[in-house]
């Protein structure tokens, strides 16, 4: 039998980077349903402190996912989940970004505008790539 999955990453403020990647990817970041964190908290479920406000909506702490405009069967959800460890060392999984008909060199001046940060440019035959961090440190690279 074959899994799905989604991809989770560690992150000290879950809902800005998710807002961060969405932007990145021309994904969506999922809605929150706070009718649905209100009856959780008015249950007993949940705790006002299990909670905060992210651009003015209630938002539950431990994270925030996204997800392709297109929905899962087109890729796999992203979670950006709480953690209180700051990243210590090179990623051993990333993502890389295939800009398809779009120019990477755009999409990288893109992302650096926004507050990623340049780490190295690769190639290895036809292939190019750049290799950049997210606000929080985390790789990506970016290619055709």
């Amino acid at each position: 039998m074959a899994y799905t999955f989604q991809v989770t990453v560690d992150s000290a403020t879950p809902h800005a980077l998710a807002d961060w990647w969405a932007e990145a990817l021309g994904w969506e970041v999922e809605p929150s349903d706070e009718e649905f964190i209100r009856s959780m908290i008015a249950s007993g479920r949940a705790g006002e402190e299990d909670t905060t406000t992210h651009r003015g909506v209630l938002v539950w702490k431990a994270g925030q996912g996204i997800r392709h405009p297109e929905g899962l069967e087109r890729a796999p959800r992203v979670l950006f989940q709480l953690v209180e460890e700051a990243k210590t060392g090179k990623n051993r999984v990333h993502l890389d970004v295939r800009t398809g008909g779009d120019d990477p060199e755009a999409v990288v001046e893109r992302l650096l505008a926004k507050g990623a940060k340049h780490l190295h440019d690769g190639n290895q035959g036809p292939f190019v790539w750049t290799t950049l961090a997210d606000p929080e440190g985390n790789e990506l690279c970016v290619s055709r």
